[in-house]
């Protein structure tokens, strides 16, 4: 059976939460002057949904709040959200993988970057996901994080250049598109954090490079200490993926997830990033909100 689909074999519909309604998808309206829609104006959180429980919700609420401090926008309260989160799950069929969205943007504003008097508009939606296949390709593309951004770190529903950078990866096969920062160090995909096995060592791109401090890749490195797994935070110039003997993408869907093929070169796999996507998995089955 699908993730689109219940356990009744019907089309699974996408619901969304919205002023404190659950409705379908199509019902859901937000106003044409939304400043999340005419400036990007928002920030967002996506979370795994697995068989019915919300993966690492306190975690993602808290991250949330820091992206609307950075953008000075009015954050709900956590408690008001997980009360959204679970009138959503209650209004679902089953569903044994999703993704959980949740926005909050400036609301209604002006034709332009200053903000309105409005309440932020608040959404949280949810549909069915699917399993990410068993070889994932991905490419490095030119254009550069800024880590010097007023909103570096921040997850904003700005999202035009990922959209580009995602499309090119399209163009050429691949799964996912790699970014540099203007340093021209590693900085992250468009929605996964990076590691790499480069000298018989685990590497990621610190926080100082622009990269989102990403869910997955902050549990991954808890537990990476706690199992004694060495995982460093370097800079890497982008000219090492060339010879990064593995490679991993993190992400709330993702989980730890090995790499095939890097610009075309196929990646041996080591027993280190192997031990990488085990450990995660073994840590993560013992609770949804870690």
């Amino acid at each position: 059976m699908s993730a689109a689909q219940t356990a009744a074999g019907s089309p699974w519909r996408t619901l969304v939460w919205l002023d404190g309604a659950v409705l379908d998808a199509a019902q859901a309206r937000v106003g044409a002057l939304d400043h999340g829609l005419t400036v990007g104006d928002g920030v967002f959180e996506t979370c795994k949904l697995l068989d019915g429980q919300v993966f690492a919700l306190s975690r993602h609420l808290r991250r949330l709040a820091s992206s609307a401090s950075v953008l000075g926008l009015i954050c709900p309260e956590p408690d008001a959200v997980r009360a959204a989160v679970a009138d959503l799950l209650a209004a679902a069929d089953p569903l044994p993988l999703g993704r959980l969205r949740i926005t909050v943007t400036g609301g209604n504003g002006p034709l332009g970057s200053d903000r309105g008097e409005a309440a932020p508009t608040v959404i949280v939606a949810l549909s069915p996901a699917t399993p990410w296949p068993a070889e994932i390709h991905v490419v490095s593309v030119p254009w550069p994080r800024n880590e010097r951004s007023a909103v570096a770190g921040a997850k904003t529903t700005s999202y035009a250049e990922n959209v580009v950078a995602l499309q090119r990866a399209h163009e050429v096969g691949a799964h996912e598109a790699l970014l540099p920062n203007t340093a021209g160090m590693l900085c992250e995909g468009t929605g996964s954090n990076v590691v790499l096995d480069l000298d018989g060592v685990l590497v990621t791109p610190p926080l100082s490079s622009g990269c989102l401090p990403g869910i997955t890749r902050e549990l991954f490195l808890e537990w990476a200490v706690a199992d004694g797994l060495v995982v460093v935070e370097r800079d890497i110039p982008m000219v090492e993926l060339a010879r990064a003997e593995d490679a991993l993408l993190t992400s709330s869907t993702r989980n730890v997830q090995q790499v095939r093929t890097v610009d075309g070169r196929t990646i041996p796999g080591t027993k280190r990033g192997r031990q990488a996507v085990e450990l995660f998995e073994r840590h993560a089955a013992t609770t949804s909100d870690p």
